[in-house]
């Protein structure tokens, strides 16, 4: 099977794409954005409708982020990753690394969903506008308890690992650390106020996210027009009174 791929996702946000771009660039993967792309090359949302949609397809994603890799559509972030990281190089080759991998991208997704809940406390389908009291509350909780909580086991696990500080898995790249350094540029955009406040005494969180920024190949994607700015259409969003003590 030819190692190209193909990654689609929305437009205009960074969104759970992001995690599974951030592999493929941190790799030096040959990957096409496909909704990125012009539509007279096969681009644009409406390929990427049309992918979703497909009929034959035995294996169908609930939505984006999807993968396509020869005859794989692999949809899910976690599920993406735990196919990619092998065949790029970011993961450990033992069962246990493997699977210890995965766990982690598991709890960064849940973070990742609670980060989305505080400005949609209610329903998807309503505006912020429409649900502000309920993501005050919400967001009062999450930077208070919520990010602390997570940051803290982080900061445990790489106390722990074999490794110390170094990365979350072993010694070497994997691609939790990634998304690990995704989560807290999420959470630093999102929550300034509380990310700086909760990071004061993760140091190693805090040493692996700075780590990772410095990577070649990661703090080019950075410089580049590939990466997408944050902004109040993806999973974090800056709304200051959310921030608020």
């Amino acid at each position: 099977m030819a190692d190209h791929y193909e990654l689609h996702y929305w437009t205009g946000i960074q969104g759970r794409g992001e995690f599974v771009r951030l592999a493929l660039e941190a790799a030096g993967a040959d990957y096409v954005d496909v909704a990125r792309g012009p539509e007279a090359q096969g681009g644009g949302d409406g390929a990427l409708m049309r992918r979703l949609r497909q009929a034959a397809n035995p294996t169908p994603s609930f939505a984006p982020p999807f993968l396509v890799h020869g005859d794989f559509v692999i949809g899910q972030t976690a599920a993406i990753l735990i196919y990619l990281g092998p065949r790029l190089g970011l993961v450990g080759k033992t069962e246990r690394e493997v699977l210890w991998t995965h766990q982690l991208q598991l709890t960064i997704a849940d973070m990742v969903g609670e980060a989305h809940d505080t400005h949609h406390p209610v329903s998807v389908s309503l505006y912020y506008e429409d649900q502000k009291e309920a993501a005050l509350q919400k967001s009062r909780d999450f930077r208070t308890h919520r990010i602390p909580k997570f940051l803290t086991w982080f900061e445990q696990v790489l106390e722990r690992n074999t490794a110390p500080g170094t990365h979350l898995v072993g010694s070497r790249l994997s691609y939790a650390d990634l998304s690990l350094f995704q989560l807290v540029e999420g959470l630093r955009y999102a929550f300034p106020a509380a990310t700086t406040r909760a990071l004061a005494d993760k140091p190693l969180v805090a040493r692996l996210h700075d780590n990772v920024r410095a990577l070649p190949r990661i703090r080019d994607y950075l410089q580049s027009s590939r990466r997408l700015d944050f902004n109040e259409q993806g999973i974090f969003r800056r709304y200051p009174e959310l921030d608020a003590d």
